[in-house]
C-alpha cells in the first residue's frame, strides 16, 4: 500500500469522526490541535501527516461548495440519504480533484473507489465512481 493511499485512509477516518460527532473545528488552531491529537493517538507516521492534513483542511474549508457539487451531480439521490462514509469519501475526493491538480484525476477516482470498497457498502464503489466521474467532467468544462 502506498503512502498516499494510507494518508487518504487517515484523512477519511478524521473526516468521518468529525462528521459523526457533528463537529467542525472552529479555528485553524483548533484544527491543528485535533489533527495532532489524532495523529498521536493512532500513531500515524510523520510521512503521512502532511498530505492527510491537507485533505482534511481542504474539505473542512470548502465543505459547502463541495456538498453543492455532490448535490448537483447525484441524480435522484439527496445528500441526506448518503451514508456518512460515502459522503466523507466523496467530499475528500472532490476536494482533491479541485485543489490537487498535480494528481491525475484517474488516480483520485481509483483511490476513492478502493476506499469505498474498503469502508463503504456493497453499492458504494459504483456510486462513488459514477458521481466522481460526473463531477470531474463538470470541473474540466
Amino acid at each position: 500500500m502506498n503512502s498516499r493511499h494510507r494518508a487518504r485512509e487517515v484523512a477519511l477516518q478524521i473526516l468521518y469522526r468529525f462528521d459523526a460527532a457533528q463537529h467542525q473545528p472552529a479555528s485553524p488552531v483548533e484544527m491543528a490541535s485535533e489533527l495532532a491529537g489524532h495523529f498521536e493517538h493512532f500513531e500515524v507516521p510523520a510521512a503521512l501527516r502532511e498530505f492527510a492534513s491537507a485533505l482534511v483542511v481542504n474539505v473542512l474549508t470548502d465543505r459547502e461548495a463541495i456538498d453543492q457539487l455532490i448535490a448537483t451531480h447525484s441524480k435522484n439521490w439527496k445528500l441526506e440519504r448518503l451514508s456518512q462514509i460515502d459522503h466523507c469519501l466523496l467530499r475528500m475526493a472532490i476536494g482533491e480533484l479541485q485543489k490537487f491538480p498535480e494528481t491525475d484525476a484517474a488516480i483520485v477516482i481509483d483511490e476513492a473507489i478502493e476506499l469505498a470498497k474498503q469502508f463503504g457498502a456493497k453499492e458504494s464503489p459504483a456510486f462513488v465512481n459514477g458521481l466522481l466521474d460526473a463531477v470531474h467532467q463538470a470541473l474540466r468544462s
